[in-house]
């Protein structure tokens, strides 16, 4: 590997190694953003535009490519992450294999330290796995099934908060108040509070419950007629 001229006292030790070379973080170029979108985009970590100019999507990027590479999760290109960005070994953020230890059968999967989860049928095939957004202070890890807790209704397609969100199609899965739904979206217009391109990343929490897409509720919706295992890991 090349290595340039050490750096000034206090730059020196960060650096970052970048197609075959070791140079200060800080010294991203432009040129070396777009590269980075560009592969972002291309292993399916939705980076957006690619413009050199790594703001909220791209940060939420590669937060992405971070969990699906059990990297630390910050959102930033320097160090490690860039070089295992591009490398020819990269992990893709949206394909990610069904963690290991997770028990068989018909369940749903949801890994807390990817921000991801996996709905797997009967013969062991993945059916649809995203991003999600939730809490990991409100739910141990353990095996779960859905349906009514603490006498509240297990399924309800457009639940509230009690104020101004609809929690749609939200179903139930721990005790007493926890379960899956779309995105929160204000009662007044429809919109959701937070794009789903944040999804799959820890740039936000919610109060417990694990927040999908609209398009991966419908499919929580669906799969979840009967009561359904629900596994979660850290």
């Amino acid at each position: 590997m090349k290595t340039l001229s050490r750096l000034g006292v206090g730059a020196a030790a960060l650096v970052v190694a970048i197609a075959g070379a070791t140079i200060p973080a800080s010294a991203l170029t432009v040129a070396q953003n777009k590269a980075a979108q560009t592969r972002l985009n291309n292993l399916g970590c939705t980076s957006g535009p690619v413009d050199g100019k790594v703001g909220a999507m791209t940060q939420a990027a590669t937060t992405r490519f971070q969990s699906a590479s059990k990297l630390t999760q910050n959102g930033s290109l320097a160090g490690t992450t860039y070089s295992r960005l591009m490398a020819t070994s990269a992990k893709r953020c949206d394909v990610r294999a069904v963690p290991a230890g997770t028990g068989g059968g018909r369940r749903i999967v949801l890994s807390q330290s990817q921000n991801w989860l996996w709905l797997i049928d009967a013969q062991g095939k993945v059916v649809r796995q995203g991003g999600v957004i939730d809490n990991p202070a409100y739910l141990d890890p353990g095996t779960y099934t859905s349906g009514s807790k603490c006498g509240r209704a297990g399924r309800i397609k457009r639940n509230t908060d009690g104020g101004s969100l609809y929690l749609n199609n939200f179903v139930r899965f721990a005790s007493c108040g926890i379960g899956f739904h779309q995105i929160p979206t204000y009662k007044s217009n429809g919109a959701q509070i937070h794009a789903d391109w944040l999804l799959g990343t820890n740039s936000r929490a919610s109060h417990g419950c694990i927040r999908v897409s609209k398009s991966m509720s419908d499919t929580i919706w669906s799969f979840t007629t009967g009561a359904t295992k629900v596994v979660v890991i850290r």
